[in-house]
């Protein structure tokens, strides 16, 4: 397969960086846009002949998509220690490179219509630009230190993105909150990535991965050196996981997350549905052989119960939010953790491995429809100019396609068929249910809360009072709306892709079928959440405020997000700062600076005490010679006289 066109695919968003960040005061706004559009299109009509060449074109070899590979030596540490730059083509790279490519171009389209009259325009469709290119980068990347390098120009980018309305004291505080949270877990992922690389002797994906197909196990000696009774590899992977934890706001580095929504819609659409939080995902599954193998797996039980975890939290506290966007924020955390926890009860070849696809179908597809979801969003703050349930009701009457767009995406992600949700999260629960009960069962229910929180906001914006606005909402213009709708089309057909044949973890697929009877009672409980949020939510009544009251103290803490954030604060502020580095601050100041600043004090005072030597007067220095000299004749002629 001819890789030489594919680095195109990320070096193209970053001339558009370039050429919109070095010309931002000489481009027209207008004209800025349309570079941005045709930056992405270009990259996306590659990605999707990228995708066509390697599933349609190049063959299977023993019935194994292959893993093509392109890359020079960057820098060498030994001879067989070094970081390579290239690009690496197999199952789960081209699936994220249609899901980035869509998702920016849509994005950029979009803005387009959502950011016209900004002060900031050509800026922002910049920063769209760097932002892509890092995706790609990421995506594409070989090894592990080309892929945090990466990892960590998408950070970069999302703090520009966040913190793009800098004026507002709220949004510079999210885009730092994002960016120092997600360094405290990049540190866990660098201090793993520096782990493996020493005990495994490369920083390679393909030789990390390897597997033999004789023993069924990976090629890599890892079980060498141990500590605390793991080897340190699997602590190494375990570190790295805690980098892609903090990436996808799993529980308890989520708090970075519900902040970010201060920057713009299009932007929360970007990077906190579809590219820049599913970074953690993918960093898993490129390395699941190691995280299935190693250990027999003890990495991988951690990466399950976390998802599961956060899934179950993240649906808890998005009940109970007011603001459309929070909702959604949370939402992309509980989805972010199904897709965690179908990696974490996933085996690894054949049917075995349907964990594995689950996960890949579910990020593929949470791409579509929570995209269209936070769009659809922009489109409804566009229209009524405000975040919250309490500004919005019967707003089906006046933005009908974005009514019809956003039921078709509440619909998918609640799972109910033949939305593309369906598909995914019904294998999701498959997996579960074959590895671990638990599990399932908590999957279960976080779907029924989703789909009751979904039709909440649903039913809240587009139903429930008939609101009164100062100015009639009007639809969004056709470069607002299309995105909307080429959105709800994949969201209705994604599921039909058939992935257990395209990505699968062994690159070999196998022949899935529908478990009907989990598949019925997982759509039943999706239904049922539907119907309690149409009871509820549909016509303005008071039974939501009975059940704020039944529920009481549990609401509170729900509303509060369980008091996580002030937690937070309270170790940094009363322990770590007050009781910790105070008392430290304090020796510093009183013991050390003191002492260096007594000794410069006490350098200055005689240095005035003595200063009147140098007067620059040579009288001066001539009685000070002659007298030093008699007392220096004085002296030996007392010491001559008495010996």
């Amino acid at each position: 397969m001819n890789l030489t066109y594919i680095i195109l695919i990320p070096l193209i968003p970053l001339a558009v960086f370039l050429l919109l960040g070095i010309f931002n005061q000489k481009i027209k706004p207008s004209v800025s846009g349309y570079i941005g559009v045709a930056g992405l299109s270009i990259s996306t009509i590659l990605s999707f002949y990228t995708a066509y060449q390697y599933f349609f074109v190049s063959e299977k070899v023993a019935g194994v998509y292959q893993t093509f590979v392109e890359k020079t030596v960057w820098m060498n540490f030994t001879d067989t220690l070094h970081i390579d730059m290239g690009v690496l083509i197999d199952p789960i790279s081209v699936m994220m490179l249609i899901v980035v490519s869509v998702i920016s171009l849509m994005v950029n389209i979009y803005s387009r219509g959502y950011m016209k009259g900004d002060e900031g325009y050509t800026k922002f469709f910049a920063f769209l630009g760097l932002f892509s290119f890092s995706m790609f980068g990421l995506v594409l990347a070989t090894n592990l230190f080309q892929i945090y390098i990466f990892w960590e120009l998408v950070g970069v980018s999302s703090y520009l993105l966040i913190g793009y309305y800098y004026t507002k004291p709220s949004a510079v505080a999210a885009a730092k909150k994002a960016f120092i949270v997600t360094r405290f877990a990049d540190l866990g992922f660098l201090i793993g990535i520096l782990i493996i690389g020493y005990y495994t002797g490369t920083y390679d994906f393909e030789t990390l991965n390897a597997v033999n197909p004789e023993t069924g196990e990976l090629v890599l000696n890892w079980a060498s050196t141990s500590f605390m009774g793991l080897s340190v590899v699997a602590w190494g992977i375990i570190l790295m996981f805690i980098g892609g934890a903090g990436k996808s706001a799993m529980f308890p580095l989520h708090i970075w997350l519900p902040d970010a929504m201060e920057g713009p819609t299009p932007v929360s659409a970007l990077i906190h549905a579809a590219t820049m939080v599913v970074a953690g995902v993918y960093l898993v599954a490129r390395l699941f052989p190691m995280y299935y193998f190693v250990e027999d797996g003890f990495a991988l039980n951690i990466v399950a119960y976390v998802g599961a975890f956060s899934s179950l939290i993240a649906a808890v506290i998005a009940i109970s939010q007011t603001d459309i966007k929070r909702v959604l924020a949370y939402s992309t955390m509980s989805q972010l953790g199904y897709m965690m926890l179908a990696l974490g009860v996933s085996g690894y070849d054949g049917h075995e491995g349907v964990g594995y696809m689950a996960s890949m179908f579910h990020l593929f597809n949470h791409a579509m429809f929570k995209g269209l979801l936070f769009l659809a969003a922009g489109s409804v703050i566009h229209a009524v100019h405000s975040n919250y349930l309490k500004d919005m009701g019967g707003l089906r009457k006046y933005l009908k396609i974005t009514n019809i767009t956003f039921l078709i995406a509440a619909l998918a992600i609640a799972g109910i068929p033949p939305f593309a949700g369906f598909w995914s999260k019904d294998e999701i629960l498959v997996a579960a249910y074959e590895h671990n009960k638990l599990l399932y069962f908590v999957g279960l229910f976080v779907a029924g809360l989703t789909a009751f929180y979904m039709f909440r906001i649903y039913f809240g914006i587009f139903w429930g009072k008939d609101t009164k606005y100062e100015h009639t909402p009007q639809e969004s213009p056709l470069s607002m709306t299309f995105p909307l709708m080429f959105l709800a089309f994949l969201s209705l057909t994604a599921g039909f892709i058939p992935f257990n044949e395209l990505v699968t973890a062994d690159k070999v697929g196998f022949e899935a079928h529908l478990n009907y009877p989990l598949a019925a009672l997982a759509v039943a409980v999706g239904a049922i959440g539907i119907g309690l949020a149409w009871i509820f939510y549909k016509k303005e009544n008071n039974l939501s405020g009975k059940m704020v009251n039944a529920f009481g103290a549990f609401y509170k803490w729900s509303h509060n997000k369980f008091y996580i954030d002030e937690i937070y604060l309270f170790i940094t502020k009363k322990i770590l700062f007050k009781r910790m580095a105070g008392p430290v601050a304090r020796f510093d100041k009183k013991y050390v600076d003191g002492t260096m600043e007594g000794i410069g004090n006490k350098t200055v005072i005689t240095a005035n005490k003595i200063k009147g030597m140098q007067s620059g007067k040579v009288q001066d220095y001539a009685f000070a010679f002659v007298a030093g000299v008699m007392v220096i004749a004085l002296v030996f002629i007392y010491l001559w006289t008495n010996n």
